[in-house]
């Protein structure tokens, strides 16, 4: 119900603006500010201490046979063609 209400409200405010005609009358202009002086905060901040270095490690890799199809029709695609 309170979803209702909100969605009714939020389209008939949006009605009521976009019947509004709004026609400027006066230039605008930025105000003179004067900024002097200041002190930027200080921090002490501890960071975690971190250790990067190498390891050297041996990778056991498989060794994949791959035999072509008997009734595979056709030539191999090599990519060089005239």
């Amino acid at each position: 119900m309170k979803k209702l209400i909100f969605t009714a409200a939020a389209l008939s405010a949006s009605l009521a603006l976009a019947a509004c005609d709004v026609d400027q009358t006066e230039e605008g202009e930025m105000p003179e500010v004067n900024v002097e002086g200041g002190n930027m905060p200080e921090y002490d901040v501890t960071t975690p201490e971190v250790e990067v270095g190498t390891e050297e490690t041996t990778v056991e890799v498989p060794t994949v046979d791959i035999t072509p199809a008997e009734d595979a029709a056709g030539e191999p695609a090599t990519g060089d063609e005239e």
